[in-house]
């Protein structure tokens, strides 16, 4: 493995593909393959939550002649058929991300949804209503998730440059922009934690459309990039997607 080769990741989310979409993706998928070696999507690929959405984003993908790395967001699940457009949208090209991880250029990608729960010493804790508990246990899951991906990163592959690929913020600081009221339902803390153990070099989330495209985990150099479309299209990217070389 060549640690000194750069690898440049174009990264969205929030796309939101609709039944109505077929062809408006084409042109765009042109543009980053020209321009970066893996596309990451981070999120909320359909509108809501149908199969046949997923089917409009799988055709357009074959307009993408770079490896894409994608996670599934809230939309995604809306209509209980994220399996379905999890199958729909993975090919050998497409790598669509829960609880895994995969190297492509020498950089490891860890991928999970993610969850809610606040940010901070507003973190929701375990605690009372049973229902309570188990909002909380999806985030302690989803953060487990992400610890095990990015473990195997380290352990089968042993790669040096790690990229979380995430829905949900694990800062305030990419929320931020949002009512503070909904912070809790834009992410957690918790994902937070597995990042600075295993040194990520960056993670990517989308979900928060009108959050700040650019924070840092506290006390670590680990840059975390908010990078909804709508985010990136208020930051004056044209053609949206933030470019990272690693």
């Amino acid at each position: 493995m060549d640690d000194k080769k750069v690898t440049r990741i174009a990264a969205v989310g929030d796309i939101h593909v609709k039944e109505t979409d077929k062809g408006k993706w084409v042109s765009y998928f042109k543009e980053v393959s020209a321009n970066a070696d893996v596309l990451i999507i981070c999120g909320d690929l359909t509108d809501t939550g149908d199969e046949d959405e997923a089917a409009i984003l799988a055709a357009e993908l074959h307009a993408c002649t770079i490896p894409v790395v994608c996670v599934l967001g809230n939309h995604d699940y809306e209509k209980g058929r994220h399996k379905l457009i999890r199958q729909a949208i993975q090919s050998t090209n497409v790598h669509v991300l829960d609880g895994e991880a995969i190297v492509i250029g020498g950089v490891g990608f860890a991928g999970v949804k993610g969850f809610g729960g606040g940010f901070d010493r507003y973190l929701l804790t375990m605690f009372g209503e049973d229902a309570n508990k188990a909002y909380v246990q999806e985030a302690v899951d989803e953060a487990l998730h992400l610890e095990r991906a990015l473990n195997k990163l380290d352990s089968e592959f042993q790669v040096n440059k790690k990229i979380a690929v995430l829905h949900y913020s694990p800062i305030k600081a990419t929320v931020v922009g949002e009512p503070p009221e909904i912070y809790p339902f834009l992410g957690s803390s918790r994902l937070a934690e597995p990042l600075i153990r295993n040194n990520v070099t960056a993670a990517f989330h989308g979900h928060a459309h009108a959050g700040t495209l650019e924070g840092s985990i506290s006390n670590s150099d680990i840059k975390v990039f908010n990078v909804a479309k709508q985010v990136l299209s208020k930051a004056g990217y044209q053609c949206p997607y933030y470019l990272l070389e690693v």
